[in-house]
This record gives C-alpha cells, sequence and structure tokens, in this order.
C-alpha cells in the first residue's frame, strides 16, 4: 500500500519561507503539489515528473516556490518562500502511476494523496 506522508506545515509571517516534505514509500512516481485555501476548491501548486526532467508551477507560486525530490529518501519538497496571506491553505502531496507528463495539474490524474499539512501565512 503507498503511503504519502506529508509535514513541514506551520504558521508564518508575511513574506517568510517554509519547506513542505512529502515521503513516498514504494515506487517512484511523479508526485505533485495542490492547496486547498479556507472555503475554496482545491487547486494545483506544483508538480515534478517521473523522470525528474521536467516541473510545473501554477502561476500564482512561479517564482517564489520550487519543488524538488531527493531520490534515496524517495521525498519530495516544496520550498515556498517570499509567502503572502493567500497562500494559506492546507497542502497536500499526491503520486501518480502516470509516467506521461502529460496534464500535470489535473489532480484527477493522481492516484494516491497524503493527507495534507497546514500552511497559514499571517499578514
Amino acid at each position: 500500500q503507498v503511503q504519502l506522508v506529508e509535514s513541514g506545515g506551520g504558521l508564518v509571517q508575511t513574506g517568510g519561507s517554509l519547506r513542505l516534505s512529502c515521503a513516498a514509500s514504494g515506487r517512484r512516481f511523479a508526485m505533485g503539489w495542490f492547496r486547498q485555501p479556507p472555503g475554496k476548491e482545491r487547486e494545483f501548486v506544483a508538480a515534478i515528473s517521473w523522470s525528474d526532467t521536467s516541473t510545473y508551477y501554477a502561476d500564482s507560486v512561479k517564482g517564489r516556490f520550487t519543488i524538488s525530490r531527493e531520490n534515496a529518501k524517495n521525498t519530495v519538497y516544496l520550498q515556498m518562500n517570499s509567502l503572502k496571506p493567500e497562500d494559506t491553505a492546507v497542502y497536500y502531496c499526491a503520486a501518480r502511476k502516470l509516467i506521461s507528463t502529460a496534464a500535470p495539474q489535473r489532480e484527477e490524474t493522481y492516484d494516491y494523496w497524503g493527507q495534507g499539512t497546514q500552511v497559514t501565512v499571517s499578514s
């Protein structure tokens, strides 16, 4: 059974940084991060391809967030800099078996989900 365990959320002031981690059990996957702000739908944040050759970002986080992977630990990270109050959300990591790089922003293409970690950015 595949498990995704997230960590690293918390409370930070505007302009601060946080790094989220997502440790995956089992095989290698293409990975993504999504978030759900209070009272809103879940939305795509970032993704990394199965081969690590491609990364993708939502326009709202481009230039501020970086997704990366540490292969030895089968862990994906989301480095979040210059945080804004509108980044406040529950952040979820997700894994997909699909090797293709098609549509990484579509959550229905992901097969496994973490439990979520809260990120709160105070103004």
